[in-house]
C-alpha cells in the first residue's frame, strides 16, 4: 500500500495542524486520523519524534498542562507556513490522491475477501449436501438392508409353518391310514400346542 505522506511531507503538515490550533500528541494523531478518513493512523512512535525535531529547530513549543504535554507553533513555525503554502496545497491534493489510492486497494481487498467468502461458503455447502446424500443413501442402504432381512426371516417363517403344516398332515394321515384313531384328548391336546405356539409367534413379532 502506497504511504500517505512522501517524505518531509508529515513535517510541514504537522506545523499546519498547530497553526490552526495548539494541540497535544494524541490531538494531533486523531487529527490525521480524520484528515484522512481513518485511513491513516500514525503511531506515537511516528509523531513525537517529529514534534522534538520541530521544537529543535525552534518551530514549535512545548507545554505541560497536568498529564497532557501541548505543541503549539511559535512565530517561526508560522512563517514556515506561509512561505511553504504551495507545498501545502500539492500535499493536500497528493493526500487526497492516496487516500483513493488506499481506498481503491482497500475495496479490492475486501471484493478478493467476499469472492473467497463466497466459494468457501459454496463449497461448504456442496459439502454439506453431499454429506446429507450420503447419510440419506446410507440410510436408505440400512433400510433396504433391514426390509430385505424381515422379508427373508418372513419366508423362513412361512416355510417353517408350511413344512410343520405337511408333517402334521402327513403323521395324521399315515396314522388314520393304519387304522389308528384319535382320542378327543389328542385333539385338544394338539389344538392346545398350536394355540400357544401361535402365541409365541404374535409375542416375538410385537
Amino acid at each position: 500500500m502506497a504511504p500517505v505522506f512522501s517524505h518531509g511531507d508529515l513535517r510541514l503538515y504537522l506545523l499546519n495542524l498547530l497553526d490552526e490550533s495548539p494541540r497535544h500528541g494524541y490531538d494531533l494523531i486523531q487529527a490525521l486520523s480524520d484528515r484522512t478518513g481513518g485511513t491513516y493512523t500514525p503511531s506515537a512512535g511516528t509523531i513525537y519524534p517529529r514534534l522534538a525535531k520541530l521544537e529543535e529547530e525552534g518551530l514549535v513549543t512545548k507545554t505541560v498542562d497536568g498529564r497532557k504535554t501541548v505543541y503549539a507553533i511559535t512565530e517561526a513555525g508560522r512563517a514556515e507556513v506561509v512561505a511553504r503554502a504551495g507545498d501545502l496545497e500539492g500535499i493536500e491534493a497528493g493526500l487526497a490522491d492516496s487516500i483513493r489510492l488506499i481506498a481503491d486497494e482497500v475495496r479490492g481487498s475486501v471484493r478478493e475477501a467476499m469472492k473467497s467468502l463466497r466459494a468457501d461458503l459454496a463449497a461448504a455447502a456442496q459439502a454439506d449436501h453431499a454429506a446429507a446424500d450420503a447419510r440419506r443413501a446410507a440410510s436408505a442402504t440400512t433400510a433396504d438392508g433391514a426390509r430385505a432381512d424381515a422379508r427373508e426371516q418372513l419366508r423362513r417363517a412361512e416355510t417353517i409353518v408350511g413344512e410343520f403344516r405337511a408333517s402334521v398332515r402327513a403323521d395324521l394321515r399315515g396314522h388314520l391310514a393304519r387304522g389308528g384313531t384319535l382320542a378327543s384328548s389328542t385333539v385338544r391336546d394338539l389344538a392346545r400346542a398350536l394355540d400357544d405356539a401361535l402365541h409365541a409367534l404374535t409375542r416375538s413379532l410385537r
